[in-house]
């Protein structure tokens, strides 16, 4: 597993990195064969992206 990201700057950088993997995923993806597992990820995909979000807004509270 990877390094704990502590400061502010690293966990934006980490959640743009992330969204634009997310993004580079649909773009690659052909609507005409995508089937729900495909659908099924990307959920995943958002819904991690959404929980580390909300684990850094924690830390930038205090």
């Amino acid at each position: 597993m990877g390094n704990a990201i502590h400061d502010k700057d690293s966990q934006v950088k980490y959640l743009k990195d992330r969204l634009n993997m997310f993004l580079e995923v649909i773009d690659t993806m052909d609507p005409e064969s995508t089937d729900l597992d495909d659908i099924d990820r990307l959920i995943k995909m958002l819904d991690d992206l959404e929980n580390k979000y909300d684990q850094f807004k924690t830390d930038w509270k205090e």
